[in-house]
């Protein structure tokens, strides 16, 4: 999602923004690669979020 360009105020229209730039990169996609994008975008949050969680001592 990095071609997204997210308001400060995360309005309706981000999300619409951010669902269509989805749609477009996983449209020609076969539904074995959708997994295989999908669960590689979920290892980068959750690499965020631990990272996030450790510089903080939680």
């Amino acid at each position: 999602m990095n071609d997204v360009v997210i308001s400060n105020d995360f309005t309706i229209d981000d999300i619409h923004k951010i669902r269509y730039a989805n749609y477009e990169r996983t449209k020609n996609m076969t539904p074995k690669e959708i997994i295989e994008h999908t669960r590689k975008e979920a290892q980068y949050g959750l690499d965020f979020l631990k990272k996030l969680k450790d510089s903080r001592g939680i």
